[in-house]
């Protein structure tokens, strides 16, 4: 086995941490920096050639550096929640480096740049919360319902409505059950806007979108100077926030498993406790609960606790995918393309009955989600006063795999085709060479489909 030759060792060890996406800064046991990448330099805005050869405590506060925690502890920690700067938020993970005798040498830390997505995250936040109270502002005036925003006159979809207004009234624990992109945070904010708790906050968490090292301050807040980079006054926890109001746990399924524990207690205690305190808050919050997941299948797989999940499925809303309500898609359509026309300030094209199918055949995996980010494009990109379905079919690749009624939409294709072959045709005067050079095919294939569609030339 060939080994590395001493002398080439640092181009090695330069190109290696040079090649990283994190921050990489290696100190010696007196905490001089020997190493600080370009990544570095850019999180941290501090230059290598400013910084090499240096203590690292000249540059950031002795409690704000793991390095130096390091040199003391001698144990490694990984993943570790860290704001170094007052806008820096990373994740830390950080080893003692020992000589063959076991002597410590130094330090190294690796730092993943979190800062755009705890920022993302607190936008999110912030943004569904002002969203909430120009809701109620409108609900006070009688201007919107609850629910409102949730189309469709099919009986599944109907029934389940039916069933929130019920359960809305009540303090009952709900979980929302569906496919991704059905709408389940509209369906937990009309539990909510329904509910007598409608004048206090809705307060979502996103426990898919949440970096595991965040959970806990996030759930639960910290006390002021509970760990490094909190701020100075402490800050309260999404449970406290929605004191009074409804807590929305969206992906609940995404909970890690010790987070899972600390939730339970919450919702049995109903009191909650800060990272770094030793006084319990009581919290009266409605727990609204939604997820993609199968709670069962994880169940038994060891990812998610069965007592959690008793807790939490007191009443259940199962919303049905918008495969098995196509009734409702002409509804949402029209709706989404209102929508759209009015922001693009375009006019509402008329939509052909062939262009509609190919919206009501399709399967919509991704749900309204779908459909709606469809509908948006469609309106931006085709400028036609008219709609058929070729224009459909221009911006959204539609396949037989993907269809609901694969037979009819087949036939639909065929006919136009058969259509766009004559028109052609005609426009080239029955050249076949120019036809087919305009149809992007060849002359053999459309020679076949002349002779497949018994077309007159």
């Amino acid at each position: 086995m060939n080994t590395i030759p001493i002398k080439h060792s640092h181009y090695y060890l330069n190109t290696l941490i040079e090649t990283s996406s994190d921050a990489i800064a290696i100190i010696n046991a007196l905490g001089v920096v020997e190493y600080w990448n370009s990544q570095a330099e850019q999180i941290y805005g501090i230059p290598l050639a400013a910084i090499k050869n240096k203590k690292i405590s000249t540059f950031f506060k002795k409690e704000d550096l793991k390095l130096l925690e390091i040199l003391e502890t001698k144990k490694p920690v990984y993943n570790v929640y860290h704001q170094p700067l007052p806008d820096k938020h990373v994740l830390i993970s950080s080893s003692p480096i020992l000589d063959s005798d076991g002597n410590l040498i130094g330090a190294i830390s690796i730092d993943q740049d979190i800062t755009s997505i705890v920022k993302l995250n607190e936008k999110l936040s912030l943004t569904t919360t002002e969203l909430q109270k120009v809701k109620q502002q409108y609900n006070l005036q009688g201007q919107i319902g609850p629910f409102s925003e949730i189309k469709g006159h099919s009986s599944t979809i109907q029934s389940t409505k039916e069933l929130a207004l019920k359960v809305a009234k009540t303090d009952a624990t709900v979980l929302i059950q569906g496919e991704s992109g059905v709408g389940k945070e509209l369906f937990a904010q009309g539990v909510h806007e329904a509910s007598l708790r409608k004048d206090q906050p809705f307060i979502p968490i996103n426990c898919g979108a949440i970096p595991e090292a965040l959970f806990e301050s996030e759930f639960f807040g910290y006390e002021k100077g509970s760990f490094t980079g909190a701020h100075k006054d402490g800050k309260a926890g999404k449970v406290e926030m929605a004191d009074g109001g409804t807590l929305f746990l969206d992906e609940i399924g995404m909970l890690p498993l010790d987070m899972q524990v600390k939730l339970l207690r919450v919702l049995q205690e109903r009191e909650v406790s800060r990272i770094g305190g030793n006084v319990s808050i009581k919290v009266n919050s409605r727990i609204v609960a939604a997820t993609n997941s199968n709670l069962e299948d994880m169940i038994k797989k060891g990812l998610f606790r069965e007592d959690l999940y008793y807790r939490l499925n007191v009443v259940t809303l199962k919303i049905s995918p918008l495969r098995e309500r196509i009734e409702d898609i002409p509804i949402l359509v029209t709706s989404f393309v209102q929508e759209y026309c009015a922001k693009y300030q375009k006019e509402i094209p008329t939509l052909l009955n062939s262009a509609m199918e190919m919206f009501i055949n399709y399967q919509w995996p991704g749900n309204i989600r779908e459909l709606r980010n469809v509908v948006e494009r469609m309106i931006i990109i085709i400028d036609n006063s008219t709609i058929h379905a070729e224009d459909i079919m221009s911006i959204f690749p539609v396949t037989t795999d993907n269809l609901v009624n694969k037979k009819g939409l087949a036939q639909e294709k065929a006919q136009l085709e058969h259509e766009r072959i004559k028109e052609v045709l005609i426009e080239t005067y029955g050249n076949k060479s120019a036809a087919a050079k305009k149809l992007g095919i060849s002359r053999v294939s459309l020679y076949n489909k002349i002779k497949q569609y018994n077309i007159d030339v």
